[in-house]
């Protein structure tokens, strides 16, 4: 049975993605709220990636990480404040940083051991009001790419770059029939995502299946990015 660190399985795609590989897998997840999920397979640690004093739980045998935490702060750049950009590299970038870093030795004892980041369709495409997360999240896809190429070939490391998806991050963005219509038409696949549609991408790429795939950026964005 493999065991996968999740970080920030709380809620949204995080969630499930816990609850596509729990049954058949040991998942831990670390996050700032516990997640409502109870299961002889999963166990969690609440803690907030943000702190400085963080301690990570001392975990060892593990096959695969996915770091999850993400923002929506969408203003135009002439409202952006430094502390704006500070708070989105933050938590986007720098926390995934130190959460590597910690779990890097015992990641690479596997052997084989998957990798999965997240970043934003908002890196490919172009987007207005996008320039903060966008800006943390490209840097979050050249980190994915140099540390394929570095922890090769015993750590694959893979990124996902959703478009919308219907989590409760992303709820002042659907908090009306009109929104929702607005942004399912802006997709050519005609519906914004679901977590699950990420999460099966994630556990694809934490799996087997995915054995001969590094350092990509994987689209789960309804088209939006090259359509």
């Amino acid at each position: 049975m493999a065991r996968y660190i999740i970080i920030g399985a709380s809620s949204g795609i995080g969630m499930s993605l816990a609850e596509l590989l729990v049954d058949t897998h040991e998942v831990i997840n670390i996050s700032r709220t516990e997640a409502p999920l109870s299961h002889p397979n999963f166990t969690q640690y609440q803690l907030d990636v943000l702190s400085d004093s963080t301690e990570y739980p001392a975990v060892e045998g593990i096959d695969g990480l996915v770091f999850c935490p993400g923002s929506i702060n969408l203003k135009p750049f002439h409202r952006l404040s430094a502390e704006d950009f500070q708070k989105d590299w933050n938590l986007n970038f720098l926390s995934a940083v130190k959460v590597l870093q910690y779990y890097y030795p015992i990641l690479k004892k596997s052997g084989k051991a998957s990798v999965v980041l997240f970043s934003t369709v908002a890196v490919q495409r172009g987007m207005p009001f996008h320039a903060s997360i966008a800006g943390a999240k490209g840097a979050l896809e050249g980190m994915t790419r140099s540390l394929a190429a570095e922890w090769a070939p015993v750590i694959r490391v893979n990124a996902i770059a959703p478009s919308l998806t219907d989590t409760p991050m992303a709820q002042a963005l659907l908090n009306t029939d009109a929104k929702k219509q607005s942004s399912n038409e802006r997709h050519p696949l005609k519906r914004i995502g679901s977590p699950r549609d990420a999460a099966e991408a994630a556990a694809w790429l934490l799996s087997d299946a995915s054995s001969w795939v590094t350092g990509q950026i994987l689209h789960v964005d309804g088209g939006l990015s090259v359509i």
